[in-house]
């Protein structure tokens, strides 16, 4: 709810300053309890979240440790007392596609999802080159994912980094459904870059990972108050990589943090005739598992000819 790059901090959402004593924090968050609770006409939704927040920041040890992981130590008495750097286990996890096997680990000898391409990497690229242009040119960046750094960047430069962790989220999430799925990630579709092209028994997919750092709406098949229209941008480059690979789509999937989805599982409809689901992170498995309504499942001989073509006609971002 609070880990990407694009969310209000807990702070932000308290409606108070990182530097606040540990009484007007308390004050701040029964006021906003008391706004948003749903017997009052309060929103659902934001009365969760402020639930949330108060456990990150609502005593000294755990809003010392939310300072430290999100670039506010030192703000408030209790984020204030260490000058130590945080412990790499308390940093956000922006900086690194996979995290490094836990020491004494059993390695996962389980199979994996056939997986081509980077997922994330043009979306990190675009970020590098863009904070180190608003930092300055000449000026030494220590760490471009510093979270003060990085909460403090414009928000079309948070929001790449949001969408590659998003992307990076999703190809861990394929790789976990085992040796009858391929996955192709970062594939270029001339105008516009599709995320990620699953194979499997239940057909055939082009997955949008997104990330708007709230919760969103579905309407008329597109996300509600964004530009650009992300879902019919996503499902014309899918028939893009289609056109240039000769194969059809069977649905189109749109992946977004749990916490910013009303629904699990929210099957909209066609979208420019193909069949489209929105869904949050952990319900993906389950969507690739049994399809989407109106897509057809795929016989062994039809997922190693669809396999042969995406791979002779994709190219990567």
């Amino acid at each position: 709810m609070f880990d990407s790059p694009l969310s209000a901090s807990a702070y932000d959402l308290l409606g108070v300053d990182p530097a606040a004593d540990a009484e007007t924090l308390r004050r701040a968050y029964r006021l906003k309890l008391r706004q948003s609770h749903p017997d009052v006409g309060g929103d659902a939704a934001v009365f969760v979240q402020v639930q949330r927040a108060w456990e990150l920041v609502g005593t000294a040890d755990a809003r010392a440790s939310y300072d430290r992981r999100n670039g506010f130590a030192g703000a408030g008495e209790a984020g204030a007392p260490s000058s130590e750097p945080a412990a790499d286990a308390e940093k956000p996890a922006w900086s690194s596609p996979a995290p490094p096997p836990r020491a004494n680990a059993r390695p996962d000898t389980r199979p994996r999802a056939r997986s081509h391409g980077q997922p994330g990497g043009w979306r990190r690229e675009k970020y590098l080159e863009l904070i180190r242009e608003w930092v300055g040119r000449g000026v030494e960046i220590p760490d471009p994912y510093a979270p003060h750094l990085v909460r403090s960047a414009p928000h079309e430069v948070r929001r790449l980094l949001a969408d590659a962790l998003a992307e990076e989220a999703t190809a861990v999430i394929v790789s976990e459904l085992g040796m009858g799925y391929t996955a192709w990630h970062d594939i270029d579709a001339g105008r516009a870059k599709l995320d990620h092209i699953v194979l499997g028994p239940s057909g055939l997919y082009g997955i949008l990972s997104e990330d708007f750092g709230r919760p969103v709406r579905i309407k008329r098949g597109e996300v509600a108050d964004v530009d650009g229209g992300p879902i019919s941008t996503h499902v014309a480059a899918m028939r893009a990589v289609g056109r240039a690979a000769r194969v059809k789509f069977g649905g189109a999937i749109i992946v977004l943090p749990d916490d910013d989805v009303e629904h699990a599982i929210q099957e909209i409809g066609k979208v420019r005739g193909v069949p489209t689901a929105v869904v949050g992170r952990s319900a993906l498995s389950t969507v690739l598992r049994r399809g989407i309504t109106g897509t057809r499942p795929l016989g062994g001989t039809e997922v190693f000819e669809v396999r042969t073509r995406l791979q002779a006609a994709v190219r990567f971002a």
